[in-house]
């Protein structure tokens, strides 16, 4: 039985209500919905402008929504300022990579870890034992990650010498090491060759189904989300165009016309 098949009959973990952006005048986003299950991967496709971005912003709160909701296990998380989405269990990745560029992989890497560490600033100056416990964990976890993802080679390397494709490796580490349940991915195709994809179509994959996390993916390259994602949501414009599994969405009238025109425009 697939994750996706897993998913039907229970409650999503994730559930985007009626969400609007206007920006000035501008609609960015009209009255989203859809909902997203544990163990999904879910595919959000549509042509630049189409508000794929706009959408991934208030999903980790970078933007407030004009109006509707977005739900995480029932409850709204639009009451959150963005430093405190991961600790409910959303992570993500960006578009442009934002490293820290003159850190190492690792201290990279372990950045991500405090989202779900409780020390302060007076518990980690007296080095008291559980903090010194929580470090000894933090540090197994980072060094577990690199392995995951074959960054143990450049463990101690500055970021900013490492070529595009591995600094994207790097974010995503970044992002798995605060153990989010749901892992927004922007674009993580973009810049990398065809042998790239493919390999990265293998690792969300296995992230998914080793690492049990919940995959929400913005991607202009569509034969890596037809070829990896559960369910697709098209948008178009700041509406959603279609919904479905990808033969469905890929063979939609309106998604084809949003994409490739049509001979009466």
């Amino acid at each position: 039985m697939t994750q996706a098949q897993l998913a039907q009959g229970t409650s999503p973990l994730l559930a985007v209500r009626d969400v609007s952006v206007v920006f000035g005048g501008i609609v960015a986003l009209n009255g989203i919905s859809f909902d997203m299950h544990k163990g999904q991967i879910l595919g959000l496709i549509g042509p630049n402008g189409a508000g794929k971005t706009t959408l991934f912003n208030c999903l980790s709160r970078l933007y407030q929504p004009s109006s509707g909701d977005i739900l995480m296990e029932g409850a709204s998380i639009l009451r959150r300022p963005p430093h405190r989405i991961a600790e409910i269990g959303i992570g993500r990745t960006f578009q442009n990579v934002a490293l820290f560029p003159n850190l190492s992989v690792m201290d990279n890497v372990r950045v991500g870890t405090h989202a779900r560490t409780s020390s302060d600033i007076i518990s980690d100056s007296l080095r008291l034992a559980w903090v010194r416990r929580s470090e000894t964990d933090m540090n197994r976890k980072v060094h577990e990650i690199l392995s995951y993802l074959d960054l143990e080679d450049v463990a101690h390397t500055t970021v900013s010498g490492l070529p595009f494709g591995t600094q994207k490796r790097v974010e995503l580490a970044r992002a798995l090491a605060a153990d989010p349940k749901i892992l927004l991915l922007d674009e993580p195709a973009g810049g990398l060759n065809h042998e790239e994809v493919y390999v990265l179509g293998d690792l969300i994959r296995r992230i998914r189904d080793e690492r049990h996390m919940t995959v929400l993916l913005v991607e202009h390259h569509m034969g890596l989300v037809m070829s990896i994602a559960d369910h697709v949501v098209a948008l178009n414009f700041g509406k959603k165009l279609a919904e479905g599994t990808p033969s469905q969405v890929q063979a939609d009238p309106d998604v084809i016309k949003a994409y490739l025109g049509s001979k009466d425009q």
